[in-house]
């Protein structure tokens, strides 16, 4: 059975103090329905002007994450489940892919191909409305204007997956891709890319913030793991606790993460 997590509560101060930054998932972490809670904004506010940068991390696309990497005070957003990252440099906003034109070019047709498969033969299925601003892989509602119940969830994972995709399922959709990229390859990639910094080589001075079992990677990676209090509502699917779990749910949860770890900062 999977170790379930300690109240964030018990973080001690001394472990709270060495952290530098976070990573975090956008929905049902930062927000609900789709929009950021006030509690969360707030909290990335106080989190960059204390000098702690926070990078998003999601499964939401390209054209949807845009305007929000604009305007929430946060280092980068990564979209599509690593493979596209937007951030603030001295000319503006910046757009940068993990795969180069060519191989988006040749998997988008083959995204379309299975696109028309899972619709097929999932009748209940139906592609996520955030679909058209997606530049890099397919997303299929299953819990945010539509509803599928578990066994189509499955369904259309396996048929992901036999068409020898990456599949994954969050709080609201399946999402599906071509290559290599993760969010955890995402999170390594803009820390490296912005900051000059090796993820690996300080593990423990990061945190990572998530709700769903999409997460389960980055929570078995991140030795400082947090699940939102709505993670629970997966348990029965979670092979993968994070090390600790917060009292308040999305973007309570969240700002509960930043309010302790500000303190700590705090001089005595």
């Amino acid at each position: 059975m999977a170790q379930r997590p300690r109240p964030f509560a018990d973080l001690p101060t001394a472990q709270a103090r060495q952290v530098v930054g976070l990573f975090t998932d956008i929905d049902d972490t930062l927000t609900r329905d789709g929009v950021i809670e006030p509690a969360a904004l707030a909290a990335l506010q106080r989190l960059r002007s204390a000098g702690l940068p926070v990078i998003a991390i999601t499964g939401r696309p390209m054209g949807w994450s845009l305007p929000f990497a604009s305007a929430w005070p946060v280092a980068a957003i990564v979209a599509e489940n690593g493979a596209v990252a937007m951030f603030r440099d001295g000319e503006g906003l910046r757009t940068e892919y993990a795969q180069d034109q060519v191989t988006r070019t040749r998997n988008a047709q083959r995204l379309h191909a299975v696109v028309e498969r899972v619709l097929r033969e999932v009748p209940a299925a139906r592609l996520a409305q955030d679909s058209p601003g997606r530049v890099t892989d397919i997303a299929v509602d299953h819990s945010e204007f539509a509803h599928l119940d578990a066994a189509a969830v499955a369904r259309v994972v396996a048929l992901m997956q036999g068409e020898g995709m990456n599949a994954t399922v969050s709080s609201i959709h399946v999402n599906g891709w071509y290559g290599e990229h993760t969010k955890l390859s995402g999170a390594r990639w803009m820390l490296r890319r912005l900051f000059g910094r090796d993820l690996d080589a300080e593990l423990e001075r990061w945190v990572y913030v998530g709700d769903s079992t999409n997460d389960q990677a980055m929570f078995g990676y991140f030795a400082l793991s947090v699940g939102v209090a709505n993670l629970r509502r997966f348990a029965a699917q979670l092979q993968t606790w994070p090390t600790y779990i917060t009292e308040g749910e999305r973007g309570a949860g969240f700002a509960e993460v930043a309010r302790a770890l500000l303190a700590a900062r705090a001089p005595p």
